[in-house]
């Protein structure tokens, strides 16, 4: 026997239960990512954490009287899956009531939202997400094109991009929208040649003047759609998520409430918002919140945006996009940018920046580029890199940036360069489609994820994607840039590995080895060698966190 137990006498059995493993999990095909030890069979699980790895027997010397044994019947374990890039709170208020993802065009968008009309009481209005701007085939998005559908009925929609919505007449004239503004970030009330706005909404800060007005739900409605959907995100395979989003000030005190009534089905860490304009007593705040942490949630890192989208026009560009838009960072100084990630470098906090132009990346690690101690450049990670030229790659491995991507975004862009994404880019840029195997094989550190909700957050799906250039299960689709598909082993790695990598948790997550935190996901195939098409339905078997099953079939 390889524990404490072995020092214990027979007579001495109360002493030795203690040593016994809550949880062995046996009858599996182990993926440890771990270099010491790449496969095994069982793992046994203590007090939250890995206590022994290795064949069945081997680790059977852990059961006691009280031990859950699960045999796992040859199905594939791995770390738990950690999605590198979500927003769930942020979800559960913007991706509320009807949800456009599934048209295609002006046509099936109009009959959706009249539908909705129909169904709409005295006094409601409708709200919708997920609308994809392929929808406007290029043209302007203007709530001309939808008001007569919605006959008088106030309308609010997001378009999938979460950076943009359009706002029909009647929500406009409620809100009291009738003209430009002026905004500290990059952001746009989109008016005409007379002045009149569009209902177009560019960036969070112009969408913001809508919040006012929607009809918003109670905290006690909040809080269980919250506790919902990360069951249900559980449900797939994910232990954790890094959250992007912390600019609403109680969900800090949402979570609390929860693990007061019981456990988080997930570990959440949260990077709040530092937005233009954030002041010296503003990082200091930021700062301050790094303390905050519950048993399964924690304050860790911060989140900065140097641009918005392609399809806003809102993408930093190194030259302009085919509607001469694409030249501003978000930060309309992005010295004040530089300024505060060097402030907040020196006190040791992560950040994480989305950046898509390839001038807003060149910026971030320039940015980083100018930290001269090493421990304060390994700090940071850059989000999404949706069009990056040569010349920056090699810059993520010397520089220490993680890179972080989310590969089912190209859901929204064609091999053809037909949509609107590559259309605006031109082919050069949009030759440039996400490039994953380009910047691993360049040695960064790559972190995988949804970002949720701008793309399901099933990791399976993401997975698949990451290996097929196209969504799983649909083969007559043409993948995007065929060449920049990840392996399985790859792909798995940016859920586990390289995700705890790009957080400093290297030595505790992202890896099944005995200390290691008892996080794991259990595959009915197994995510590296399965067939991508199969392993984006595949069920997963059990997953756990911190020792606790959360998920079994």
């Amino acid at each position: 026997m390889s524990h404490p137990a072995t020092s214990l006498s027979a007579a001495s059995s109360s002493a030795a239960s203690s040593y016994a493993a809550d949880t062995i999990l046996t009858g599996a095909r182990v993926r440890t990512l771990d270099p010491d030890r790449p496969s095994a069979h069982a793992v046994a699980v203590k007090d939250g954490r890995i206590v022994a790895v290795g064949d069945d027997a081997h680790v059977s010397d852990w059961r006691g009287a009280r031990t859950e044994v699960v045999d796992l019947a040859g199905a594939t374990l791995t770390p738990g899956l950690v999605d590198g890039h979500s927003h769930p709170y942020l979800g559960v208020l913007t991706a509320a009531g009807l949800d456009l993802s599934g048209c295609d065009d002006l046509e099936a968008l109009r009959a959706a939202l009249a539908a909705a009309a129909r169904a709409a009481g005295p006094g409601d209005w409708v709200l919708a997400h997920g609308l994809d701007h392929n929808v406007f085939s290029g043209g302007p998005v203007h709530h001309d094109l939808i008001d007569p559908a919605l006959g008088g009925v106030p309308a609010f929609i997001r378009l999938y991009d979460g950076h943009s919505g359009l706002a029909s007449g009647p929500a406009l004239a409620a809100a009291g929208i009738d003209g430009p503004r002026r905004f500290e970030q990059r952001a746009q009330v989109v008016c005409d040649a007379a002045g009149r706005p569009t209902g177009h909404l560019v960036e969070f800060a112009a969408m913001s003047l809508m919040d006012p007005v929607l009809p918003r739900e109670s905290a006690a409605v909040r809080r269980e759609r919250l506790l919902a959907l990360l069951r249900a995100m559980a449900a797939t395979g994910l232990t954790g998520a890094h959250v992007m989003d912390l600019q609403e000030p109680d969900v800090l005190g949402l979570l609390a409430g929860i693990e007061e009534d019981g456990e988080l089905p997930m570990r959440l860490r949260i990077a709040p918002w530092c937005m233009p304009g954030t002041d010296e007593a503003g990082l200091d705040h930021l700062i301050e919140a790094q303390r905050s942490h519950g048993r399964r949630w924690r304050v860790g890192g911060v989140k900065f945006f140097m641009d918005g989208t392609v399809e806003g026009g809102t993408a930093w560009l190194e030259h302009a996009d085919c509607h001469g838009q694409g030249t501003e960072a978000f930060w309309p100084d992005p010295a004040a940018y530089t300024r505060a990630v060097h402030r907040l470098a020196r006190a040791g906090v992560r950040t994480v920046t989305h950046a898509i132009g390839d001038a807003a990346v060149r910026h971030v690690l320039d940015t980083v580029e100018l930290l001269t101690d090493p421990h304060e450049r390994a700090l940071h990670r850059i989000e999404h890199i949706e069009t990056v030229p040569d010349a920056q790659l090699p810059r993520f491995a010397r520089l220490g940036v993680a890179a972080s991507m989310q590969p089912t975004h190209l859901a929204y862009t064609r091999a053809d360069h037909g949509d609107e994404w590559s259309r605006r880019l031109g082919g050069e840029r949009a030759d440039r489609a996400w490039r994953c195997r380009d910047l691993r094989d360049a040695g960064a550190t790559l972190v995988l994820g949804s970002d949720w909700p701008i793309a399901h957050y099933d990791p399976r799906e993401v997975l698949a994607t990451a290996r097929l250039r196209r969504l799983p299960g649909r083969p007559e689709v043409e993948p995007v840039a065929a060449g920049q598909a990840l392996t399985g082993l790859m792909a798995l790695e940016g859920y586990t590995s390289h995700s705890a990598r790009a957080v400093g948790e290297q030595d505790v997550a992202g890896r099944i080895a005995p200390g290691f935190r008892a996080d794991l996901t259990a595959f009915a195939v197994d995510p590296v060698t399965a067939p991508a098409d199969e392993l984006g339905s595949a069920p997963v078997v059990l997953t756990m966190t911190g020792g606790t099953i959360v998920h079994r079939v």
